[in-house]
């Protein structure tokens, strides 16, 4: 009875993630409410609904009221604007919801950083209080530390969604939900709630009330997302940073500049593997249940642009920033001086919007001053009728995305200018089989990472597909190889996802 009472409360030093046994038992259950309920719309949907928001909880603690809090609110304005035939009202509750969802995650988000740099710029120190805590001690004669605001999981990514459902109602793109389980169900939806992708409400929620239907193609299929997933988080991402990338990004200077090289090529691909792998086994969970979700990656190492590069990294976050953001500033259609802006503005707060921290805005306006440079040079080459060869675009690309993954990766300014100055006065082709030897599981794996990534795509295609079809004894042997890899590779240390802490 105990140990079944550990399991329900939430321990903040557990992971409940998808790389944990405990994630695939909650999962068991949900399979068999899910089965139990699946002619039933309405209690299915309530059932998840539920299921997800003890999902959160497990994940994030009684972080899971502001979740609530957000699905209230913009369920209410939804309907607000849905009645409403009067532009002004209209007007007032989407900026009502803009506020109310901004001023949140910038409270839980942004608080220390707005104190550094008041007290900067006015050396007034301000104490930062976790009015949360406070408030959730009061209810609950809980004890949490009141002196410290905690980023609550997944924030980042279900207020974009809830602020995208009201911008959209706005538009009247799509009409408002009227049963707060749907709405709740839809931001809450416990597979891509932590980490995306994010999910539009035009997207998700006609598939609430429609017949519930798994083909054994569509199993097999989830099937392969959910465990190449896993392989790409436990067995390439995990490996990565526990043997080379945590080790030289926190102390540059105690490693030679092709170190630091081969550092940063592996968290390129550690931290793709890591996010994709997350957004795989999100589409693979969600397909069992009987919901599509948005793909999120495109192969984005093989980008022949920054701009294409958008296009295939993190999908969901670009066409938000896009939709709700670049385009209603004005997009490209004003000059090129204002699309300028308008760029700089959109990856500034893109950037910001992976944390609070300069790092992070200086990745955002790297980004933002490719984008430009591109527009700007191949409006150019395509006035003189020239092109730049794909092969070259692709190099340029990947090299400027490597650079910037370092940016993102720092820790801090310090270790940053530590890591280029170490990269250049280090620099030295040595010994290569003593460099292999050292880090032959590393070169291993790096080279199986960037393999799989670069293998055509429908070459990719043509082994999932052919897996799918496969005779049933053939699937079950690959699931137990897949799954006898994963569990080796998970002896190490589990590592949180690194978007969770976005």
């Amino acid at each position: 009875m105990e140990i079944a009472l550990s399991i329900l409360k939430y321990n903040p030093n557990a992971s409940f993630v998808f790389t944990h046994y405990l994630f695939w038992l909650f999962f068991g259950v949900v399979l068999l409410g899910n089965a139990l309920l699946y002619k039933r719309s309405v209690l299915r949907n309530a059932f998840l609904f539920v299921a997800s928001i003890f999902f959160y909880y497990k994940a994030g603690g009684f972080y899971f009221f502001i979740l609530l809090f957000s699905t209230l609110v913009d369920y209410s304005i939804g309907i607000g604007i849905g009645k409403s035939n009067k532009q002004g009202i209209r007007k007032f509750l989407l900026v009502l919801s803009l506020i109310i969802n901004l001023c949140l995650l910038g409270y839980f988000k942004y608080s220390y950083f707005i104190a550094d740099l008041i007290q900067q710029i006015t050396g007034t120190q301000i104490t930062v209080i976790n009015y949360f805590s406070v408030f959730t001690n009061a209810l609950f004669n809980t004890r949490l530390d009141a002196s410290h605001i905690l980023l609550p999981v997944g924030i980042s990514f279900f207020t974009f969604q809830t602020i995208s459902y009201s911008v959209d109602v706005y538009r009247r793109r799509i009409e408002p939900v009227k049963n707060i389980l749907d709405f709740g169900f839809y931001v809450s939806f416990f597979p891509q709630l932590v980490a995306g992708p994010i999910v539009r409400a035009w997207e998700f929620i006609p598939q609430l009330h429609q017949k519930y239907a798994l083909s054994e193609k569509r199993f097999w299929l989830a099937v392969w997302l959910i465990m190449g997933g896993l392989f790409k988080k436990m067995v390439i991402s995990d490996y990565l940073s526990v043997n080379l990338v945590d080790r030289v990004f926190d102390a540059p200077m105690m490693y030679s500049g092709i170190e630091l090289l081969m550092g940063a090529y592996a968290y390129t691909m550690q931290i793709y593997c890591d996010f994709s792998g997350y957004t795989d086994i999100a589409i693979g969970v969600a397909l069992i249940l009987g919901f599509k979700l948005p793909d999120n990656f495109n192969l984005p190492y093989v980008a022949t642009s920054v701009s294409d590069f958008w296009r295939r990294w993190h999908i969901s976050l670009s066409s938000w920033l896009r939709d709700y953001l670049y385009v209603p500033l004005g997009g490209n259609r004003r000059g090129m001086t204002r699309m300028g802006i308008n760029l700089m503005i959109t990856m500034l707060l893109g950037g910001l919007w992976h944390g609070a921290g300069w790092l992070f805005v200086i990745w955002g306006a790297l980004h933002g001053l490719a984008l430009l440079f591109e527009k700007i040079s191949f409006k150019a080459l395509k006035k003189a009728k020239l092109r730049i060869p794909k092969f070259i675009g692709f190099l340029f690309t990947f090299h400027f995305i490597v650079i910037t993954w370092i940016v993102f990766r720092s820790p801090d300014v310090d270790t940053l200018q530590l890591f280029f100055i170490r990269l250049f006065s280090a620099f030295s082709i040595y010994d290569m089989s003593k460099l292999f030897n050292s880090y032959s599981g590393v070169v291993l794996i790096m080279f199986v990472g960037y393999m799989m990534h670069w293998l055509p795509s429908e070459l990719e295609r043509l082994v999932k597909w052919k897996l799918v079809k496969a005779n049933v004894v053939i699937k079950i042997i690959a699931v137990v190889v897949f799954g006898l890899i994963i569990y080796q590779f998970s002896q190490m240390d589990i590592k949180p996802f690194i978007y969770f802490r976005f």
